[in-house]
């Protein structure tokens, strides 16, 4: 009978420390979940959207690539599929603006409150920096081999096909309408009868990256279609500090217009959005 006591004490002394085991892991997974907060959220959601929109765009444009010349159409399906993966990562716990001119128009809108309006657009210029440096680090050598500085440069950040400075920045007000003004007007889905809603979960960035995919086959051709101060600021900062074999300047006479732009394109798809409210 000793064998068999000793047996129940070695089952018993393995399921408490199974039982531990669970417990621990499961206070340290609640912490962990306490951590994505809505800054994180927003940084963490940024730094992947820029990760795989500029990292398709080094795919297509350096040297040497696998998907070198591919082309625009590959490019705009890549942007927006990098949009999708950031909204599905940031939109359960912050919304998933990822934008600073979401952000804006949100804000002048009644729809997102003020004083959280610095701490989102922080968290989108950190993340876009972190998400460039990491597309650099994966096409290192891509980037070394490449000799033309403005095929470098357009990784990080945009640049007009035709220089016009008015008409550029109209680009940019245009394109940043049309995607803060659809914003406003997306559903959730319901059951028609009864409007009961439904949760898409996951499912539910699919229409912000077809719309983001829409505007770039469409608008994107002249300027690049930024329409988001983040993806090209904290880019564009990033390419001036990298240490990049052959590279040129960082074409800062340019850069107001992706910044100034979408935030006036948001901000006017706000105030006729209001308007239009019933």
């Amino acid at each position: 009978m000793e064998w068999a006591n000793c047996f129940i004490v070695q089952l018993l002394n393995c399921f408490t420390s199974h039982f531990t085991f669970h417990s621990q892991f499961t206070t340290h997974y609640s912490q962990l979940t306490k951590l994505m907060s809505e800054f994180t959220a927003e940084l963490i959601g940024t730094m992947l959207l820029i990760l795989l929109g500029n990292g398709v765009v080094a795919n297509v444009v350096l040297k040497g690539t696998k998907g070198n010349n591919a082309g625009w159409m590959v490019i705009t399906t890549g942007w927006a599929l990098a949009v999708f993966v950031g909204v599905v990562i940031a939109a359960p716990y912050s919304g998933a603006h990822l934008n600073p001119a979401v952000t804006i128009g949100l804000a002048i809108a009644g729809k997102f409150s003020w004083s959280k309006v610095l701490t989102f657009i922080i968290a989108q210029l950190i993340g876009s920096v972190i998400g460039s440096f990491l597309v650099w680090l994966v096409y290192r050598d891509h980037f070394n081999t490449t000799p033309d500085p403005n095929a470098q440069l357009a990784v990080f950040c945009t640049a007009p096909a035709i220089h016009n400075r008015l008409f550029n920045l109209l680009s940019e007000i245009v394109g940043t309408f049309v995607l803060v003004f659809v914003i406003f007007y997306f559903t959730n889905a319901e059951i028609t009868g009864q409007k009961t809603p439904i949760g898409l979960g996951s499912l539910g960035a699919i229409p912000v990256a077809f719309l983001v995919w829409a505007i770039g086959l469409s608008l994107g051709g002249t300027t690049g279609y930024a329409i988001n101060p983040a993806r090209d600021f904290g880019p564009r900062i990033a390419h001036s500090i990298l240490p990049i074999t052959g590279k040129g300047t960082s074409n800062w006479t340019y850069g107001w217009i992706p910044i100034i732009g979408p935030f006036i394109g948001a901000a006017i798809a706000a105030l006729i959005f209001m308007w239009l409210k019933p």
